[in-house]
């Protein structure tokens, strides 16, 4: 165990490094693991696109993403280059626009295919958790009843084998954008290997931050800035009060930049991406490093359920390489120093269910 692993800030929650978040495509996944191991960190989040680029280095040809074969070999060395440097693999992420497809549809039948691939790379890379982000499609259903049988059912499935569902949700999802949304399809789920994945961003970023307006705070129905720092607050006192701390399965970690001039409110031309989601994509910073979001306030609602598992920092800065340019270990240690005074910041006035 690293130094680390003695501050207050990893004594209950060991932290990890998203895959996807550190470095430029033409890192390798290899440099990655190293320098996020140096910098103190206890596992990554394995990225399936940072699987497929490693499958192609590897195999030295290009790797499609349903070549799940040599995925599974490609995840088994990775698995063991991971636990060469003392590193557990928290999760594979991220598993997306699986729940709400039409019974027999297409689409339907391509979201259960995959899964089961992905149960396969799950097993092959040595982690027990599938992280499910809420759908962003606007063809999906909007029946709760029907997106929470579709996760009983994948959730029935990665219990075969052992595994665990953490299930977010996405500030510009079609159905489940707010914490209390996935909260709510996980009760109806209502399997014992289903919990929460929760992330700062997208609940500061959904429920306080709007990338759409100047002052990058929520302004719609004319609501005041006194009047929205009220309604947030009342979440996340909801949130510590209702959700038990082991259904968190983990908890992410990022800011944002307020955007000048503001991004359009309408969907993306080309992709059809929502307006939180292009902001989540390339503008999420570590903390500390020029964001604004309330976010500590988030982190302490969830250190009062109790919450005593896995951390893990998940940005997406489009300022990476002006900022770090090739330095991957600065990063790192930027972003542990970062994680280090989040927790402790946090942890001031954290009491209540923690029990400790």
């Amino acid at each position: 165990m690293s130094s680390t692993s003695e501050t207050p800030s990893s004594v209950f929650h060991p932290v990890a490094f998203a895959s996807c978040s550190i470095g430029l495509p033409r890192h390798t996944l290899h440099q990655k693991i190293e320098a996020v191991r140096e910098a103190g960190f206890d596992g990554i989040e394995l990225s399936f696109p940072d699987l497929a680029s490693y499958a192609s280095r590897h195999f030295g040809r290009e790797i499609a993403q349903d070549d799940y074969g040599s995925l599974c070999e490609a995840a088994r060395t990775v698995r063991e280059m991971c636990a060469g440097h003392g590193l557990s693999i928290l999760v594979l992420q991220p598993f997306t626009n699986f729940e709400g497809w039409a019974e027999g549809s297409s689409q339907r039948q391509e979201a259960f295919a995959r899964a089961e691939a992905w149960i396969d790379i799950m097993e092959a890379a040595g982690t027990d958790m599938l992280q499910v982000g809420s759908s962003n499609s606007p063809d999906m259903t909007r029946d709760l009843d029907q997106i929470a049988a579709d996760l009983g059912c994948l959730a029935d499935m990665l219990a075969a084998r052992g595994f665990r569902l953490a299930y977010e949700n996405w500030c510009w999802a079609t159905c489940a954008p707010t914490w209390r949304d996935v909260w709510t399809i996980v009760n109806k789920a209502n399997r014992p290997n289903v919990g929460l994945c929760l992330d700062t961003f997208q609940t500061a970023g959904g429920e306080w931050g709007d990338p759409t307006t100047s002052s990058g705070r929520i302004e719609s129905g004319g609501i005041t800035a006194h009047d929205l720092a009220r309604t947030y607050a009342g979440s996340l006192d909801e949130l510590s009060r209702t959700v038990p701390g082991d259904k968190i399965y983990f908890l992410q970690i990022s800011d944002a930049y307020r955007l000048e001039p503001p991004l359009d409110a309408a969907p993306s031309p080309g992709s059809g991406l929502r307006p939180r989601g292009r902001w989540s994509h390339e503008h999420r910073p570590l903390p500390y490093g020029g964001g604004y979001l309330p976010i500590v306030d988030f982190v302490r609602a969830v250190l009062k359920t109790g919450f005593r598992g896995w951390t893990s920092i998940e940005v997406f800065d489009g300022k990476f390489e002006e900022k770090y340019g090739d330095d991957l270990r600065r990063f790192s240690k930027t972003a542990m120093e970062a994680y280090q005074r989040l927790m402790a910041e946090a942890s001031t006035e954290s009491t209540s269910k923690q029990g400790t």
